[in-house]
C-alpha cells in the first residue's frame, strides 16, 4: 500500500466540523501529503454567472450568503494552512461535486464527517454515504455525534 499523496477534506461547517479538519490535517501531516478543501453550496441560492459551478474566492460578490460562505472557506483553509489553490467553493449536489473535484484533482483520501442516520434519513441516504460508495479513492467518514 503506498501513502496518500492529496487528501481532500469536504467541508461542511457544521458544529461539528473542526473534528473532521483536524482528522484530515492530522493525516496529512502523518503522509506528508498534500492537503485541500471543498466545500458546496447546495442550500442558497445560485445567481446567475458566467463562471458555472466553480465560485472564484479572488472576486467579490454581492450575495451576503455567497460571501459568509467564502469567509468560512478561506478562514479554515488559514487554520489548516492549506494552498490558496487547493481551496474550492463549489454551488451543486455536494456528493456528486466532491467526487468530480476528487477525480479531477487525482485525490487518493477524501475525508468527510458522518451523522449517524435513523428513519427517513437512513432511507435517503447521506452525503458521506454517497461518496462511500461512489468514490474512486479511498474514503474516511469521520463519525459525527448527534446532539
Amino acid at each position: 500500500m503506498t501513502d496518500y499523496q492529496h487528501i481532500l477534506l469536504a467541508a461542511d461547517f457544521s458544529e461539528q466540523a473542526h473534528y473532521v479538519a483536524e482528522k484530515a490535517r492530522s493525516l496529512a501531516d502523518k503522509y506528508q501529503a498534500k492537503l485541500s478543501i471543498v466545500h458546496v453550496l447546495d442550500n442558497i441560492p445560485m445567481p446567475d454567472t458566467n463562471y458555472g459551478t466553480v465560485i472564484p474566492l479572488d472576486e467579490d460578490s454581492q450575495d451576503k450568503l455567497l460571501e459568509a460562505e467564502k469567509t468560512k472557506l478561506m478562514r479554515l483553509g488559514d487554520q489548516l494552512v492549506v494552498d490558496f489553490a487547493n481551496r474550492w467553493l463549489l454551488w451543486g449536489i455536494p456528493k456528486q461535486e466532491i467526487i468530480h473535484i476528487a477525480e479531477q484533482e487525482k485525490i487518493d483520501l477524501i475525508v468527510v464527517g458522518s451523522h449517524g442516520r435513523h428513519g427517513l434519513a437512513l432511507l435517503l441516504g447521506s452525503t458521506a454515504n454517497s461518496i462511500l460508495h461512489y468514490a474512486k479513492c479511498d474514503v474516511l467518514a469521520v463519525r459525527l455525534r448527534d446532539n
